[in-house]
């Protein structure tokens, strides 16, 4: 079987190709039900037509793009860059050159033929939406002069710069409804009953459904109503039951996605309103909101520049351009989808939700579907061959049935004349060949990984887990190694400065009055140039909140500067107002500096400030402020007292920042902003405590055989000092920094890669690197954090990418398989237990059902070859096929995950799927109910002393409870695999036991109630007793059968 089930293992956990995925599809031979089968799996063909939406769309607005930049160049008197027109396909030339001729033409025509709707304006607004829409979409620079440029669009839509919009005036509804609210169109959630119409479409139980109507109407014709209904009647039920309780456990699990794909499409952005600047979903945005944007951020809606430095655009999901666009006061289109690649700014919305391109291309983006997972695959391999062996036995029972009844006519001479009687035994050969091939296509195989994973996903989600991918679940079951941040992950994130070395003086500044007494010491002018860097060279800011009191926004260490600044007795707004900001130059991962140059006042030049990683800051400076205030050459002793300085505070685990400036007597914002040359200020030491309970979630890992290994940005000392506490950095383990890792040879890494537990002063190039020859070389199965831009290479390499939810940008969360949303590396840990988890809960599902299917298979082809007739009838058998199907696939696939599964190894990359182990359980199990329903079939009658007209019904009655209470019993058995005691935490299992109660009930009703409808008799108490029995006596075999080694 493991052979055969290699060709639906090419199927990757991400980036699998079309044809791989096409591949696997041709191999599913037997499949009942298409439709329910293969809904969790990708549909390519939607999805090939929705690329190709994408990309004529993403044409259509490239053309659009380039041939405004054209058409400015044109007026603004430049040269055309032809070169960028002629990239366009020839499709869409004719077009281009018309649209430019146009724009040529009219160059000098005012846009003054606008007309504002009569609605617009009794509302109070100047602009209408689609006239705000064509400004932005199509780039139209003499559209926006028109109206007065981003200021005059400001008035017009009745908003403000500085304050945002005011909600609390009646034209917030009135904007509303004229301007459109900033959602896109989703597809319809499927009602109940199109699940039921689905459950219908399985081809067996069409072929039964006719088989019911025919045994109905001969029934009926021979023997009267009721009686000759019931036989028709009971598959009708059972086949009602059949889809009803199908479609109600496939309707459960597509709200849980439907759920699920809410949670990964929540996102908040900082945005001005009301005077306020707060956090808020970019689903309630309006056209006139100040939205504050910074690297990593995806533009939520169309908008226009107001104000800030250095942004960079990426727009290739948009158009395909992978050129970036610099966006300037001259430039100031935004587009919403694009992603901010460098800087910062503030925007002004001014279209949103489907009236923008991007919302109307997020209605192709869902198309087709997420890639189907390797369990998903595999499984389909695994019904796959189990229907082909089952078609194969309900074929030859069937034909055995036939030539026994054939050959009894024949002996009894009465092989021409046929009557009702032959055509109804004839009908109920059929049906129970086509029950056989109904219990043996285990159809909720595949069914059965989605839903243990969507159980699993909306656990996770209760365990600050979201995941985006199906797959991740599984593979990180599978994962060797977790290469996580410090920052925020094994740290608090909660950030405060505790020590300073200003003009080379050190000072414990963690309380209040320590920061006071070292500002009265500092002289004047140090104090002023200290508050103009702390307060201008930030991307954080400080703003007065609802409540009147000052609050810090950016990120932990921006806003840690910004809180010592503050207790020095610095005002934000002051310093902020007394220079002007000429340009900035946002921190990024691969300069691990920041810089901003300032414009002094009073014709006072230029000063430019810089700030960032200790060494690398201190290695730009050339002199230091000493003592009184003054800046004095940067001698050897002064350079090694300043290196002491950083070594000590980052063995106290401190993350250390220098602080620098210089004056310049010139610059404009098109000169870069120097990076040497500076005077060292001093040097901060700033306290991020280590989370709690990160060190026994490290030694958890461990012991579940996880390698863990921290990368980061931060000076070596302070990574090893953390590592420590964290317990990652042991005796053996090799702490290295970035650039010495850079040079290493291959020959060197090889034997370097296995001991490197941390990795300081990386880029996120090493990052991608170290990653990539794990994975690679010594075919680990990676997990790994990320949360800035530059961190989605990485993120994209490792097998798990896992981004975080309050620091993570939206570009690495857009490239992870799941989102941390408590930035916590215990729920890591936790992410890992729900993957072993999900694997594990597979295996024993797929161990109970191929159980059921052998005994089934096996019992219903032998009775049918030696007494020409099979115990168990087409209603009997639709019922354990519920039992073991969606009933089972309930009852195992839900188990919760437990701490032991973190003492076990990790699940292989190549291990077999059906282990030995599970081969071991499945054919002992199945023997022994083999065993016993043959015996039964053989000895019953005598065995219960049966005699009468009715013996041959109750013992085909008993037959049918052994066999039902052998699974009952077998899928308790089944919820450990390996361990004896399988009653550990059953109780907590709720769905479980409500699986194992339900089933136990109606198995009293069908057999005490139903008989006629299930061709069943009543038994007595010891009757009952003895079937039981010998049901649970497949516990303590189950239990024997675990010490036998494998």
């Amino acid at each position: 079987m493991e052979s055969y089930l290699q060709n639906f293992g090419e199927v990757k956990p991400k980036g699998s190709s079309e044809e791989t995925l096409q591949n696997w599809r041709k191999l599913c031979g037997v499949v009942k039900n298409p439709k329910r089968r293969f809904r969790f799996t990708a549909n390519l063909s939607k999805r090939i037509e929705a690329a190709a939406m994408r990309r004529t769309n993403q044409e259509k607005l490239r053309i659009a793009v380039l041939v405004s930049k054209a058409a400015f160049q044109f007026i603004q008197g430049e040269n055309i860059q032809y070169r960028d027109i002629q990239t366009v396909s020839s499709h869409y030339m004719v077009m281009t050159m018309l649209i430019l001729n146009s724009w040529f033409l009219d160059a000098g025509v005012q846009p003054s033929d606008y007309v504002l709707p009569q609605e617009v304006k009794a509302a109070g607004f100047e602009i209408c939406a689609d006239e705000l829409g064509s400004i932005v979409e199509g780039h139209d620079v003499k559209k926006l002069k028109f109206h007065g440029g981003v200021s005059g669009l400001t008035k017009k839509l009745s908003t403000s710069v500085e304050d945002g919009l005011n909600t609390e005036t009646d034209m917030h509804t009135q904007r509303q409804e004229l301007f459109g609210i900033n959602k896109f169109t989703e597809s319809e959630q499927r009602g109940f009953f199109v699940f039921i119409w689905e459950a219908l479409q399985d081809m067996t139980l069409m072929i039964l459904g006719v088989c019911a109507f025919v045994s109905l109407i001969v029934g009926i014709a021979m023997e009267g109503w009721p009686v000759g209904a019931h036989d028709g009647l009971g598959i009708v039920a059972s086949i009602m039951l059949v889809v009803f309780v199908t479609a109600s456990s496939d309707y459960r699990q597509s709200l849980q996605f439907k759920d699920l794909d809410k949670e990964k499409k929540k996102i908040a952005m900082q945005v001005t309103r009301n005077g306020y600047r707060h956090k808020m979903s970019i689903y309630e945005l309006l056209p006139g909101d100040i939205v504050h944007l910074s690297i990593g951020d995806q533009v939520p809606a169309d908008g226009l520049f107001v104000s800030g430095f250095s942004v960079l655009i990426d727009e290739s999901s948009l158009t395909g351009e992978s050129e970036p666009i610099m966006v300037t006061p001259e430039n100031p289109f935004l587009l919403s989808g694009t992603k901010v690649q460098d800087g910062s700014c503030k925007m002004m919305v001014t279209t949103v939700g489907m009236r923008t391109q991007w919302g109307k291309l997020m209605a192709t983006l869902s198309e087709g579907g997420d890639d189907e997972t390797p369990l998903q695959v595999k499984l389909n391999g695994v019904a796959t061959i189990i229907g082909k062996i089952g078609l194969f036995f309900a074929v030859v029972t069937f034909a055995v049935m036939v030539q026994g009844l054939f050959s009894q006519k024949l002996s009894e001479g009465t092989h021409w004349s046929w009557n009702g009687d032959d055509a109804m035994k004839l009908l109920e050969f059929f049906a129970v060949a086509v029950t056989i091939v109904v219990v043996a296509v285990p159809e909720g195989l595949p069914l059965a990984v989605t839903l243990s994973l969507a159980f699993a996903m909306k656990k996770m989600m209760n365990d600050k887990a979201l995941v985006r991918h199906l797959a991740a679940c599984e593979t990180m079951g599978s994962a060797t190694n977790i290469c996580s941040d410090k920052t925020g992950t094994l740290t608090t994130n909660k950030m405060t400065v505790v020590k300073s070395c200003i003009c080379m003086n050190v000072k414990d500044v963690s309380n209040l009055s320590d920061a006071s007494s070292l500002f009265s010491d500092l002289p004047e002018s140090v104090k002023k140039v200290l508050l103009q860097s702390i307060f201008n060279n930030t991307g954080g800011e400080v703003v007065v909140n609802k409540g009147g009191k000052n609050e810090m926004l950016g990120t932990p260490t921006d806003t840690a500067l910004l809180a010592f600044g503050l207790a020095l007795g610095g005002d934000f707004q002051a310093e902020r107002k007394a220079s002007t900001i000429v340009k900035v130059e946002p921190f990024n991962s691969t300069k691990k500096r920041m810089g901003v140059v300032l414009e002094l006042p009073e014709g006072g030049g230029f000063r430019a400030h810089t700030k960032g990683a200790s060494e690398i800051i201190l290695a730009n400076c050339d002199k230091v402020m000493n003592s009184s205030g003054e800046s004095v050459p940067l001698d050897e002793s002064s350079i090694k007292h300043l290196q002491v300085t950083i070594n000590d505070f980052a063995c106290e685990a401190l993350r250390t920042l220098c602080l620098g400036y210089m004056e310049l007597d010139k610059f404009s914002a098109e000169d870069p902003i120097p990076t040497s040359g500076y005077t060292c200020i001093g040097i901060v030491g700033i306290k991020d405590p280590v989370r709690p309970g990160v060190k026994e979630s490290v030694a958890v890992c461990r012991s579940a055989g996880i390698t863990v290994r921290m990368v980061t940005g931060d000076n070596i000392h302070t990574a090893k000092a953390i590592a420590r506490e964290c317990g990652i950095l042991t005796d053996d383990g090799v702490a290295i920094e970035g650039p010495e890792f850079r040079e290493k040879s291959q020959e060197e890494l090889l034997s370097l890669i296995p001991k490197i537990q941390v990795m300081a002063r990386s880029s996120p190039l090493d990052k991608h690197t170290l990653v990539k020859h794990l994975r690679t070389t010594f075919d680990e199965v990676v997990a790994v954090t990320g949360d800035g831009t530059n961190d989605a290479p990485a993120l994209h390499e490792a097998d798990i990418g896992l981004a975080m939810g309050i620091a993570g940008t939206e570009v690495a969360k857009e490239s992870a398989d799941v989102i941390i949303l408590d930035d916590n590396f215990s729920t890591i840990v936790t992410v890992a237990k729900w993957g072993r988890s999900v694997y594990i809960n597979i295996q024993k599902f797929v161990q109970f059902q191929l159980t059921v299917n052998i005994v089934a298979l096996i019992v219903n082809f032998s009775s049918a070859c030696l007494t020409g007739s099979a115990p168990l009838t087409a209603v009997q058998l639709l019922w354990v096929n519920m039992i073991m199907d969606t009933l089972g696939a309930l009852a195992l696939a839900t188990e919760p995950p437990t701490n032991d599964l973190m003492k076990r190894p990790p699940v292989g990359k190549r291990q077999n799927f059906i282990s030995n182990v599970m081969w071991r359980n499945i054919l002992g199990q199945s023997l022994y109910q083999f065993t016993v329903i043959w015996l039964l079939q053989a000895k019953g009658e005598s065995i219960f002393r049966l005699d009468g007209p009715n013996s041959h019904v109750i013992l085909n009655t008993l037959i049918f409870n052994t066999f039902v209470f052998c699974q009952v019993f077998n899928e308790i058995s089944s919820r450990e695999m390996e361990e004896i005691d399988v009653f550990k935490g059953i109780l907590d299992n709720y769905v479980f036991v409500a699986v194992l109660g339900s089933t136990v009930v109606f198995q009293i009703i069908i057999i005490e109630f139903l008989g006629k409808f299930a061709s069943t008799a009543p038994l007595t108490l010891c009757q009952w007793f003895v079937t039981v029995f010998i049901g649970f006596l497949g516990m303590p075999i189950a239990a024997f059968l675990k010490t036998i080694p494998v």
